[in-house]
């Protein structure tokens, strides 16, 4: 059976980094497992950069399928968490249940991969403190003041956790994800 991944997205999750994962993550054998606060179609956001704007452009994006409702998640069920973008952290930092999940995985020393603005996630569960870590950039002030080091690079591996930037990340942090989940630690 193939090793699972949890993803935990909702919507107004990014579109692009949610399929993109599922997408390598299945390239790969790996079983990726969407999670939201409720098993349902989930509708997704497209964040883009116009070089016009100060930041990102949002429009809809694709409807897709939460697997399961974050009352249900085990970690020790998953090998992995990937903490998607978008603004779905924005109010999914503020549900205990969540916050429970990743503060699990971190326990467990199992791997923690965050794109964009799901370090919120990341940082409310409590993990960021003396870790290197990289984020859009106009949430950098978060990793700051919960006392992480942003690092101004596409991605960025610190112990178990891995982060990066955007779906503009995309082959820096994919390919520092499979080298760490094929390495012997």
């Amino acid at each position: 059976m193939a090793k699972k991944i949890l993803i935990i997205t909702d919507d107004s999750g990014e579109s692009f980094e949610i399929l993109y994962a599922q997408h390598r993550f299945r390239e790969a054998g790996y079983q990726p497992v969407i999670a939201a606060t409720k098993k349902k179609r989930l509708q997704a956001v497209i964040h883009d950069f116009d070089p016009e704007w100060n930041t990102y452009v949002e429009k809809p994006g694709y409807y897709i399928r939460a697997d399961v409702a974050v009352a249900k998640v085990r970690p020790a069920d998953y090998h992995a968490v990937l903490l998607i973008g978008g603004r779905a952290p924005e109010f999914l930092r503020h549900d205990p249940k969540v916050i429970k999940i990743v503060q699990e995985f971190h326990r467990r020393q199992k791997w923690i991969f965050s794109i964009c603005h799901g370090i919120q996630i990341l940082l409310a569960a409590g993990i960021g403190t003396g870790k290197k870590m990289t984020c859009y950039r106009n949430v950098r002030f978060e990793v700051q003041q919960c006392g992480g080091v942003w690092i101004d690079r596409q991605s960025v591996v610190d112990g178990k956790l891995v982060t990066s930037q955007t779906w503009e990340s995309h082959p820096e942090f994919f390919r520092d994800i499979f080298r760490c989940l094929t390495s012997n630690s």
